[in-house]
C-alpha cells in the first residue's frame, strides 16, 4: 500500500509517518514547511525519518530518506494545485492521509486568510486529486473545535457543529461538508477525525505542554487562561496515531462511504492536574500568571469515541502520568541538543 501523508514534518504527521514505515507501508510525505512556528524542529521531526535539511528545503524537488527507502518527501503546498495534481499522477497513492493545515485557534483570530488558502483551498485540491486519480480512501484531519461552545458533555459525532467560535473551526467544519459532498456525488471513501487536545514528544511549540515546559525549566511565569478553570481531553501521540493506522488498514466496507469520528483520551482532566503533572517530573512548582478566558477558546472538551471504539477497536491506553513523562524526557533532551 502505497500512502500519501500530508503534514509529513508536522507532530501528528511525522508520528504517522513513523508508524507507517515500521509496518512496511510506502510512504510519501508532504509538507510546505512553513514559519507558523520554529521550522527547526520540522526539520529535526523530518531528519529522524532520514531526510536532510538541504534537501528538504527545496520545493518541488523528491528527497530520499536516508534510513528508510520506503520514505520520500516532497516540499509543496496544497494550494498549488499544478503540482499537486502531478504529484498525485506520478505517484499512484493508494490511501491520502490530510493531515496538512494552518493550525492554531489564537492565530486564526489574527491571521485568516492563512486559514482558508490552507485549510479551505488545500483541502478542495486534495478532494480533487483524489476524485480525478481513483484514491481507494481518504482520511484528514478535522478538530474537536468544531464544536465550539458546545455545553453537553461528552462530545458526541452526534452532536450539532453550528456554532463555531473561532475561523479554525469554521475552516474545519468545512472541511467535513466538503468531504462528505465528494463522498456523496464520487463515492469517495472519506474519513475525517476530530483530533482532541494531542501532545507527546516531538510536539508543536505554540501549544500548552510545549510553552508550559519551557517556561518552568527557564524559569518564566506560565499563563494560565480562565484562571486555571480548563478541561481538556488531553491524548497521547501513541494513542493518536494508533487509531488513524487502524483506519488506514482496516477495508471500510463495514462502514459508510462518509464518516466522522472524534479521536481522543475519552476522558477530562483539569488544567492544573495537567501542569501539575508536568511540575512532578520537571521538578519545579511553576509560577502561575492567572489570565481570563482567551477569545475563540471554549472551557472544556471530552471526546465520547463509541463509533471508534465499535468500528475500528480503538482503545487509548496511555494514562497522563506516563504520557507526561515521556514527553518531559523528550523534551529535556531536545533542549541540550538546540
Amino acid at each position: 500500500m502505497k500512502i500519501l501523508v500530508t503534514g509529513a514534518a508536522g507532530f501528528i504527521g511525522f508520528h504517522l509517518s513513523q508508524r507507517l514505515l515500521e509496518k512496511g507501508f510506502e510512504v510519501v510525505g508532504v509538507d510546505n514547511i512553513n514559519d507558523y512556528y520554529d521550522i527547526n524542529l520540522k526539520y529535526a521531526r523530518l531528519n529522524e525519518l532520514g531526510v536532510k535539511r538541504e534537501e528538504a528545503s527545496l520545493f518541488y524537488k523528491e528527497s530520499k530518506s536516508e534510513s528508510n527507502d520506503k520514505f520520500k518527501f516532497i516540499r509543496l503546498n496544497l494550494e498549488d494545485k499544478t503540482e499537486l495534481f502531478e504529484l498525485f499522477k506520478t505517484q499512484e497513492f493508494d490511501v491520502v492521509c490530510n493531515l496538512a493545515a494552518q493550525a492554531g485557534v489564537r492565530y486564526s483570530i489574527e491571521n485568516p486568510d492563512a486559514y482558508i488558502q490552507s485549510n479551505v483551498v488545500g483541502f478542495l485540491n486534495i478532494l480533487e486529486c483524489s476524485r480525478h486519480h481513483a484514491i481507494k480512501h481518504l482520511v484528514y484531519a478535522s478538530s474537536s473545535s468544531v464544536y465550539g461552545a458546545n455545553a453537553k458533555i461528552p462530545f458526541s459525532e452526534e452532536d450539532k457543529v453550528d456554532e463555531p467560535v473561532s475561523l479554525y473551526a469554521a475552516t474545519k467544519k468545512s472541511n467535513e461538508l466538503m468531504a462528505h459532498t465528494y463522498s456523496h456525488l464520487y463515492k469517495i471513501p472519506t474519513t475525517g477525525l476530530r483530533f482532541f487536545t494531542v501532545y507527546g514528544p516531538w510536539g508543536r511549540p505554540d501549544m500548552a505542554p510545549v510553552l508550559f515546559a519551557d517556561a518552568m525549566i527557564n524559569n518564566r511565569s506560565i499563563k494560565v487562561f480562565n484562571h486555571g478553570d480548563m478541561e481538556r481531553d488531553f491524548t497521547y501521540i501513541d494513542d493518536i496515531v494508533t487509531g488513524i493506522e487502524k483506519i488506514i488498514v482496516k477495508p471500510i466496507s463495514t462502514r459508510n462511504l462518509y464518516k466522522i469520528y472524534n479521536i481522543g483520551n475519552n476522558d477530562s482532566v483539569k488544567l492544573l492536574d495537567f501542569i501539575t503533572e508536568i511540575e512532578k517530573n520537571i521538578g519545579k512548582v511553576a509560577q502561575k500568571k492567572m489570565l481570563p478566558m482567551q477569545p475563540g477558546d471554549v472551557k472544556k472538551t471530552w471526546a465520547n469515541v463509541d463509533e471508534l471504539i465499535k468500528d475500528y477497536n480503538y482503545q487509548p491506553t496511555t494514562s497522563l502520568d506516563k504520557g507526561i513523562k515521556e514527553f518531559i524526557n523528550w523534551f529535556k533532551i531536545f533542549q541540550i541538543e538546540k
